[in-house]
């Protein structure tokens, strides 16, 4: 019940108007049939509003490492007739996706949790599509001073690492006020 609950003020905080999510929604231009990867789900704001979007002929993975979070999903996509929810308790060096199946990998206040960041960015390209983007939206010290140092990443730092393991910026978004909103692609040589 504590976890349906923090779930739900988890949902209630991304959904909220200040954080643009109808915004950041259209900017990732998801289409009906792609499929799509929300890593570190959290309580499944995101999740499901993009199986409405994908809609039957597509998917949405919800990864999460609490699986509480897990089962909260499911109930609330259950609770809205969503059968295109897969959710994913991800192993310790894998996260169970399907190879090459992705149109997109989304991160939203996650990037900066991960130890090892470069190594796990270049595992993420074993998922996508070969036209598969990477979205990252984090926070950045520089726009949001009040978090503690360990709750940000500079964009500096993400644009480097995604870099370093084959990535580019494919598009970037300047509309959040407290967070780096950019969308990366594989290099194409």
């Amino acid at each position: 019940m504590i976890s349906y609950i923090k779930a739900k003020r988890l949902n209630r905080k991304a959904s909220d108007p200040k954080n643009m999510p109808d915004k950041v929604i259209e900017a990732i231009d998801l289409k009906h049939g792609m499929s799509i990867a929300d890593i570190g789900a959290g309580g499944g704001y995101y999740c499901l509003r993009f199986a409405d979007i994908v809609g039957k002929k597509g998917k949405v993975y919800a990864v999460d490492k609490n699986k509480r979070y897990l089962d909260s999903i499911r109930y609330f996509a259950n609770g809205r007739g969503l059968n295109n929810i897969v959710t994913i308790l991800p192993e310790r060096s894998n996260i169970n996706l399907p190879d090459k199946g992705l149109d997109h990998i989304f991160m939203r206040n996650v990037a900066h949790h991960l130890p090892a960041r470069a190594a796990y960015f270049s595992r993420l390209r074993s998922y996508l599509k070969s036209n598969g983007q990477i979205i990252i939206i984090d926070y950045d010290r520089k726009r949001f001073w009040k978090r503690s140092s360990s709750h940000y990443l500079p964009r500096k730092t993400i644009i480097n690492e995604m870099d370093e393991v084959g990535y580019e910026i494919f598009r970037e978004f300047d509309f959040l006020p407290e967070q780096n909103f950019i969308i990366f692609k594989l290099y194409t040589y």
